[in-house]
């Protein structure tokens, strides 16, 4: 069979360089899990060496091509190829309620709608590596005080470890996109449930960055909040400001002020 061609309406960008691909294979330490899910495997480039390190791989893709490049060239019995979509699947019925590890060079256009969709399932998932444009792999590794720290920097990492592994340059890729990528692990956090409401946090996290210029004084005006509660210090801040913890210190504040998912 012939090479699979890219398609950009699938945001696909294939690795052609072996190397690389080995080094992401190694970002997965294998630790409290024995499943792997690949995204995005299009010709089985990265495949190839988690087949090697024994793992139990689900390889997912949405494109037939791929999946009938993989089903010819990978026969190994401890693969299974699947045409799904991983945003729309249901990962308790691929894993039951085993642990998994997810990886991939992923398709840049829904690569961070992946990752908040690993914190939907943060519960079954304890690590997560793989590659994407890199200005989105440093937006999750961000700290505050930073621009480029936002709504998926202070989400993953209210749950997850995030470190920031290594810059990936376009000529190893075909077609080359016009950015470089950058390869990220999280490890889930030993506490990964918050004190407070998780759906609410995550509410007065998005809301604060929708306005990031704003102190949050303003930007969360339309919660609602007492006059003697705006009067703390927190609220004279921008939410670049804060870090998870003050996050989570906010929301607990609101809700004791009687806020809450609204």
């Amino acid at each position: 069979m012939t090479a699979v061609r890219a398609k950009k309406h699938l945001g696909q960008h294939f690795l052609h360089d072996e190397r690389i691909a080995e080094k992401i294979a190694a970002t997965l330490t294998g630790h409290g899990y024995k499943y792997v899910l690949e995204i995005g495997p299009g010709m089985g480039i990265l495949t190839q060496f988690l087949v090697q390190r024994r793992f139990a791989l689900t390889a997912m893709d949405i494109d037939s091509e791929s999946i009938a490049y993989l089903e010819k060239n990978f026969p190994q019995k401890n693969l299974r190829i699947l045409k799904a979509d991983f945003l729309k699947c249901d990962p308790s019925q691929l894993f039951g309620s085993e642990a998994f590890a997810i990886t991939g060079n992923f398709p840049y256009n829904i690569s961070s709608q992946i990752v908040f969709r690993t914190l939907e399932w943060r519960h079954q998932i304890p690590e997560f590596t793989g590659m994407f444009q890199k200005e989105v792999a440093q937006r999750i590794c961000e700290k505050k005080g930073s621009k480029t720290y936002g709504i998926l920097s202070v989400l993953v990492q209210a749950f997850y470890e995030a470190e920031f592994l290594f810059t990936v340059k376009p000529g190893v890729f075909n077609p080359p996109p016009k950015v470089d990528s950058g390869v990220i692990r999280l490890t889930r956090k030993a506490a990964h449930t918050l004190p407070c409401s998780e759906p609410f946090f995550f509410q007065v996290v998005k809301t604060a960055f929708q306005q990031r210029r704003k102190t949050l004084r303003n930007s969360l005006k339309t919660f609602g909040i007492s006059e003697k509660l705006k009067e703390d210090a927190i609220f004279a801040l921008r939410p670049e400001q804060l870090s998870v913890e003050d996050f989570i210190a906010l929301t607990q504040k609101l809700e004791r002020d009687g806020i809450s998912t609204h």
